[in-house]
């Protein structure tokens, strides 16, 4: 699977950036060593994952990117708040994907503690932004393939 050829955006949520950060390096990595040249790669910062779906529908409108990378990390509190930038994130997202043909990658950890989240970001869980990637060059090359046979 090569991302060669492939144009990519990665929005990133400026929120809980110490995680947010290290999965965009994550997703940095898995691009560059699927072959995907630095020029195609945008990158776009939002205030958190709540902004996230009307940043990446805007992206996927300008039909410029093969799919979207969404990075973020909410972590649970003491008030439902949670619940409702998760929950809505995760929504918008989807509903980008299904409404524009783009793929969207969910790499928003939706973690109960802070260590969970330092797990996922590139400790002992992997590295979630990593595999967001990996899932968007999936993608990209699946529907390029599935639409340059349907001719």
């Amino acid at each position: 699977m090569l991302s060669k050829g492939l144009r990519f955006a990665i929005v990133v949520a400026r929120f809980n950036s110490f995680i947010t950060e290290r999965l965009l390096a994550g997703a940095l990595d898995a691009l560059g060593r699927t072959g995907c040249a630095e020029s195609d790669i945008e990158i776009v910062k939002v205030p958190g994952s709540w902004e996230m779906p009307v940043v990446a529908r805007e992206l996927a409108g300008r039909k410029r990117h093969d799919a979207i990378i969404c990075l973020g990390a909410v972590i649970r509190g003491d008030t439902p708040h949670f619940d409702y930038v998760a929950g809505e994130a995760a929504k918008g997202l989807a509903q980008v994907a299904a409404e524009t043909g783009v793929p969207v990658a969910f790499g928003v950890l939706t973690c109960n503690t802070l260590e969970q989240a330092i797990d996922r970001a590139g400790a002992k869980g992997g590295n979630k932004g990593f595999d967001a990637a990996m899932t968007a060059v999936e993608m990209a090359d699946l529907l390029r393939r599935l639409r340059d046979n349907s001719g």
